[in-house]
């Protein structure tokens, strides 16, 4: 018998300063079996930080043509493709070929550092692609959030993002990675 994702809500009140864009939204996240708790609350917060009104999650893990996370503009063209994890080179390609916008976000510290010395050269030439790290301190404060019914406060303003609910809070920094390193990232 196959094992059946985990189903988490939240409601999510967000308030993106830099884009004056105000937003109260309940999403239903389905987590993989195969899939981390980190990766699910990664995949939450890359959706706070893009969030719209038609950001949809995908079938994500279960569909290998689809990103984590799309925007589709009203022609059913893919503006916004949001990818997780360290992909090769080709699904990337992929990615920048097919959508206006490319956002990956990388985690595992260890794993990333020597995914981009792989990488680096070939994606280098997608001027549509941002590649944005968080670490693994980061996510594990991240993960404290997760709760099957969770109620989320998220500011974004200056590449900063302030997350919180009833008992936790964190001021979240990505780290966007470029031909020489990191530096941090702006939303």
């Amino acid at each position: 018998m196959a094992l059946k994702a985990t189903i988490y809500k939240a409601a999510v009140n967000i308030a993106d300063m830099d884009r004056n864009f105000f937003y109260d939204a309940n999403l239903t996240l389905a987590q993989h079996p195969s899939e981390t708790e980190q990766r699910m609350m990664l995949r939450l917060l890359a959706w706070i930080c893009h969030a719209n009104e038609r950001l949809t999650f995908t079938r994500g893990l279960s569909a290998e043509d689809e990103p984590e996370i799309w925007l589709k503009n009203d022609h059913n063209g893919i503006e916004l493709w949001v990818e997780l994890g360290l992909p090769d080179e080709k699904r990337l390609k992929k990615a920048c070929n097919q959508s206006r916008n490319v956002v990956l976000y990388a985690y595992g510290e260890r794993a990333a550092k020597v995914w981009w010395s792989q990488v680096q050269n070939k994606v280098s030439q997608y001027s549509n692609l941002s590649v944005r790290y968080i670490d693994d301190e980061l996510l594990t404060q991240l993960v404290s959030f997760g709760q099957r019914g969770m109620v989320l406060q998220a500011t974004l303003q200056d590449g900063a993002i302030w997350l919180s609910d009833a008992q936790n809070n964190v001021e979240i920094h990505f780290h966007e990675w470029l031909d020489g390193g990191w530096k941090q990232a702006e939303l």
